[in-house]
């Protein structure tokens, strides 16, 4: 089982937009099963998962001491995938959930406010030595300010080549218990979610390419 860590120290960053969009993505592509942990005590991703009329993505209600038993558990259960949504902000929590990751995702606004604010976590991220990736949400792919997003955050790291735009149906499908891709299957949402999957998982490919090209001696 792979865990997949979403966090941010900004808010409204769509940490909990993301975490639902690829839980479900993952299971519609066939990768799953796919479970989701909420760890952000505003609880805005159980709230989503509760109004969904749909058995996947699956979710573990776990007291924060007991979540690292508690992949373990779900790994023997046969999950594929555990997405982990956390509170805007660092903490003891934060570094302790980053140990537990084997890709760390940090999503940020196209704005200077959301990459200054993404320092401290790119730092703790590197010091665990975890892999990350940065995903781009609520972009306007045009706009000038994206272009420049992208630019400053590759110097620091990887970014998905997919964004998530600054569309109206991702908001209204979460409040449905949604995501936007089940809503309209065939859209540039869809899309964009699809993408952005398959750059989450070429992360775990191009780790595993990694360690296997070590040589000793």
């Amino acid at each position: 089982m792979k865990t997949i860590l979403m966090t941010s120290q900004k808010g409204g960053s769509g940490k909990t937009t993301v975490v639902g969009l690829l839980s479900v993505e993952s299971d519609r592509a066939g990768d799953g099963p796919s479970w989701i942990i909420d760890t952000d005590p505003q609880g805005t991703l159980s709230q989503w998962h509760k109004r969904r009329d749909k058995d996947t993505p699956q979710r573990a209600e776990l007291p924060f001491d007991r979540i690292a038993d508690g992949l373990k558990k779900l790994a023997d259960m046969g999950a594929a995938y555990c997405f982990i949504d956390t509170a805007p902000t660092i903490s003891a929590q934060s570094a302790a959930l980053i140990a537990l990751a084997d890709l760390i995702l940090v999503p940020i606004r196209p704005s200077p406010a959301d990459l200054w604010a993404s320092a401290q976590t790119v730092a703790l991220v590197k010091e665990a030595k975890k892999p990350f990736l940065f995903v781009i949400t609520q972009a306007k792919p045009q706009a000038t300010i994206t272009a420049q997003t992208v630019a400053a955050l590759s110097q620091h790291g990887r970014v998905a080549q997919s964004f998530i735009a600054d569309r109206v149906l991702y908001a209204g499908a979460m409040t449905g218990g949604k995501t936007a891709p089940e809503i309209t299957p065939r859209s540039p949402a869809a899309d964009e979610v699809s993408g952005l999957w398959n750059d989450v998982k070429s992360c775990f490919h191009e780790n595993n390419k990694s360690s296997r090209s070590v040589k000793y001696g």
